[in-house]
């Protein structure tokens, strides 16, 4: 096929009131996955989808789960031999509920354009950044493609899921029935955001997860601190003292082996985040902090995105409600978490952490380790062809190159593709921090939206030519 991105580009421009439109009537389906109420919502979101894969003919099928459906599609024609790349493109159609209402300024689920003094023209909706306004980008993307050109350039396939906002239950059990239909060379993942309104970003890196709670043990009972303190175990007491432990003065953690086999990212990585001008001052000034707490020896840039984690998310034991109440108790209880990066193996780690724990321990004093689990941190080769063929698109569009970033949280579904179906993901999308998402008045920027479909069409350019 010969290609003409120009004529990709010229029709998007003159189509873009056609294609609001279109986003607009997929924003106004209240898909709330989490609420049963909208079932028949997230139903007859999907086979939207499915239509409109359809309609720029693109062999598309609804898939019935224990929950909310999934939409699947291959592009019939562009499943060639000669196509350099097979690409899964994946994306989400559900959104999260509403509330507060009454903080909204208008219905969630009328979306409506709105002046807005720092970005300009925004869509406002709910789902309006978090997916359905990035699923559409990819989605116009390939209908220009097909619209100028009758075909797409590369081999496509779809993967839509409805419960993405519930935490894809349905997911793991699909992608194993339908592996040889969904194995595709690279996965193409939307749900993420550029550096800033001006810039495009790649993410590149993702931190794992392990966690556990910690249950302390102590006295048979709870006891009267006037009978039994002083002599008596005190499992908040014991506890306490072994979470202050987890960090030394300097921000490190003190688990025994817990950096060894960590990968740290290369000197080009390392250049280009300091080269951002990220300022970590007012990055906890916004939330009222002064003083990161992290490694003292490291940028917080770099403890966001490349640096493990050790953090106490909740305590309980004895008494806490009103007025006084002088027990000593029987248990005290931890939630800890471990935000994890490329190289660390979250078994690995639990098992260094109970091992810690267990090593503190005073001899009256028992522990248990419950609701365990974790996933490991993603890392992507950047210099991959896709990866630079991506980047060298998104120069073109945007007049410069993307950042590559990192990421501190965790998005299981590039997990998934990576551990289930053995693809790496490249990670891009347009939206911005301030989109709101979860919030009240979500919006997307309507330069986003416009520049993100040239965007990705200029990258499926690219990915026919490696």
């Amino acid at each position: 096929m010969k290609r003409n991105i120009d004529a990709v580009l010229q029709a998007l421009d003159a189509n873009g009131e056609d294609a609001l439109a279109r986003l607009f009537e997929f924003l106004a389906i209240p898909s709330i996955s989490t609420d049963p109420a909208y079932d028949a919502d997230c139903r007859r979101a999907a086979q939207w989808v499915c239509d409109q894969l359809s309609a720029i003919g693109l062999q598309a099928t609804v898939h019935a789960t224990e929950g909310k459906p999934m939409v699947v599609a291959h592009a019939k024609e562009a499943q060639r031999k000669d196509s350099p790349l097979h690409v899964l493109f994946y994306g989400h159609y559900d959104v999260q509920p509403v509330d507060p209402l009454d903080l909204w300024h208008a219905s969630p689920f009328e979306p409506q354009l709105s002046e807005d003094p720092v970005n300009g023209t925004v869509i406002v909706a709910r789902g309006a950044s978090d997916d359905k306004g990035q699923l559409m980008t990819f989605l116009e993307a390939a209908r220009a493609w097909h619209d100028t050109h009758g075909q797409l350039p590369v081999s496509i396939s779809f993967l839509f899921e409805g419960e993405e906002e519930c935490g894809s239950p349905s997911l793991a059990p699909f992608l194993a029935d339908h592996m040889d239909e969904l194995k595709a060379d690279i996965a193409l993942v939307c749900d993420t955001g550029q550096w800033d309104a001006d810039s495009p970003a790649i993410t590149t890196r993702l931190r794992g997860l392990a966690f556990s709670e910690i249950v302390l043990t102590g006295p048979s009972r709870d006891l009267h601190s006037g009978m039994y303190g002083g002599p008596a175990a005190n499992p908040i007491r014991v506890l306490s003292a072994i979470l202050a432990g987890l960090h030394d003065d300097e921000g490190r953690i003190q688990i025994p082996g817990f950096y060894d086999d960590i990968i740290e990212p290369d000197d080009a990585q390392m250049a280009q985040w300091q080269g951002l001008g990220f300022d970590g001052g007012q990055f906890l000034g916004e939330i009222g902090l002064s003083r990161p707490m992290g490694e003292t020896d490291r940028s917080v840039l770099e403890q966001l995105w490349a640096r493990p984690t050790a953090e106490i998310n909740g305590i309980s034991g004895g008494y806490s409600g009103p007025g006084t109440k002088t027990v000593i108790p029987s248990q005290a209880s931890a939630k800890v978490s471990f935000r994890l990066v490329p190289g660390q193996d979250p078994d690995s780690v639990l098992k260094k952490f109970r091992a810690f724990v267990t090593a503190r321990l005073p001899e009256d004093c028992k522990v248990d380790f419950v609701g365990e689990g974790g996933t490991p941190a993603v890392g992507f080769d950047v210099n991959a062809r896709p990866f630079q063929a991506a980047a060298e698109a998104l120069a073109e569009e945007w007049g410069k190159p993307p950042v590559m970033m990192g990421s501190g949280a965790s998005i299981p579904i590039v997990e998934s593709f990576q551990g289930a179906l053995g693809m790496e993901s490249l990670m891009l999308g347009f939206a911005l921090d301030d989109d709101r998402i979860h919030s009240p008045n979500e919006k997307y920027n309507l330069a986003s939206f416009k520049k993100g479909a040239r965007s990705w069409a200029r990258i499926l350019d690219k990915f026919a030519a490696l």
